[in-house]
């Protein structure tokens, strides 16, 4: 999503980009998952249902990759994780990344699980 102010903590995301304050820009990008279990892939991971999710299959690291077609800025990522619904398969850290190709990625953000929790 890319927001013109800064976007508060916890803030809703679908209530953000009904009243304009941010713009989701995912569907402008290709998507890919290191691993996923059939009918646990890229859509489930879209698909604004709280009940369906992306579920990994295969070693770690866990990877979500999202690849613009031409440059673009992104000032907001919102990711919904549910720790207490399921702390053994939601992620203890979330690293992000960015840079012109997959050989470049420099991180920018890494959110360990007690913010994640606590969000």
């Amino acid at each position: 999503m890319t927001t013109p102010n800064k976007t508060p903590p916890g803030a809703d995301p679908k209530q953000l980009e009904r009243t304009g304050t941010v713009r989701e820009i995912g569907s402008q990008a290709v998507w890919s998952l290191s691993s996923c279990k059939p009918g646990f892939g890229v859509d489930q991971l879209r698909d604004d249902n709280l009940e369906t999710y992306w579920q990994s299959d295969g070693s770690q690291p866990h990877l979500v990759n999202i690849q613009f077609r031409r440059k673009t800025t992104v000032k907001t990522l919102c990711i919904y994780a549910d720790y207490k619904s399921d702390e053994s398969y939601t992620p203890s850290k979330i690293s992000v990344r960015v840079g012109n190709n997959f050989h470049n990625l420099q991180e920018i953000r890494e959110v360990c699980a007690a913010k994640i929790s606590d969000s």
